[in-house]
């Protein structure tokens, strides 16, 4: 197991969503990493300061109904119940309020469906959605529920980078600004965060680059908008690559070839 698979294992057992195997699992991992503790540790304690946040609020019964409804549609994994909405209580820690006969009903966010119906129900994190949207309840804000399932995977991926015990970065100049590249061969993901990239036309786009020697090889594109940018790179990186950018029409070099000259270049070997 790595640590990215434990984290979501953490995330489970903070809100007490995980099933029985992966809780041993998730044990059996701990105290074979007890440098993991920490994530565990912030995990908990994020569950604890949502809890304590928010006052017990009767959710308008369509939201509830709606989200409930989106999970048991889904296909879930064999030996793993469905939700049942009596059992909110349980899930949340928290004693359910009576529902409030004059509460105005709220239409379910496009965003919370779509993220919901996004989830592969990867080690049981269907658990997590459900429990986690009742406990913060609409008393804190569908808004903010939306924003936490909007952290674009970029920041996402670079904040598991910089947790990791291999972390490694290498940054370089170029004309506007400067970049840097986050990468972890443990976790084997690598994220460029740059630093003054201007906004480009909707024709255009930027295109990141693994060069190994005089062979570039793809890895995604990005937007960028003047100010701090931070992109994924899709693939494996080697020892002694240079991250590069180019400027490539919208959707990325057509021959999967450079079709530019970088506008920025980092050197990974030290």
């Amino acid at each position: 197991m790595n640590e990215q698979e434990f984290a979501e294992l953490s995330a489970g057992h903070a809100l007490g969503a995980l099933s029985g195997d992966d809780e041993r699992a998730f044990r059996d991992a701990l105290a074979a990493h007890p440098e993991w503790q920490h994530i565990v540790d912030l995990d908990l304690r994020t569950a604890g300061e949502l809890a304590d946040a928010v006052p017990p609020v009767a959710a308008p019964r369509r939201l509830r109904a709606s989200i409930l409804d989106t999970i048991t549609a889904e296909p879930q994994p064999a030996g793993v119940s469905e939700p049942d909405p009596a059992d909110a209580s349980a899930t949340t820690g928290r004693a359910e309020p009576a529902a409030d006969p004059g509460a105005r009903d709220e239409p379910l966010p496009t965003d919370v469906v779509q993220t919901v119906r996004g989830k592969n129900w990867r080690r049981g994190l269907f658990a997590l959605v459900a429990s986690f949207v009742l406990l913060v309840g609409v008393g804190w804000g569908v808004g903010a529920i939306a924003a936490l399932w909007q952290t674009p995977p970029a920041v996402t991926a670079l904040e598991q980078i910089q947790r990791a015990p291999d972390a490694s970065s290498a940054s370089a100049d170029f004309d506007g600004g400067s970049a840097t590249v986050h990468w972890s061969e443990s976790l084997g993901e690598t994220v460029l965060v740059a630093d003054g990239l201007p906004a480009l036309p909707s024709d255009r786009t930027y295109e990141l680059w693994f060069v190994r020697g005089e062979q570039a090889v793809a890895a995604g594109t990005f937007s960028a908008s003047r100010g701090t940018s931070t992109a994924q790179l899709e693939g494996a990186m080697q020892p002694g690559d240079t991250i590069a950018v180019t400027v490539e029409p919208a959707g990325g070099a057509p021959d999967g070839v450079p079709t530019t000259t970088p506008v920025l270049a980092v050197p990974t070997s030290t």
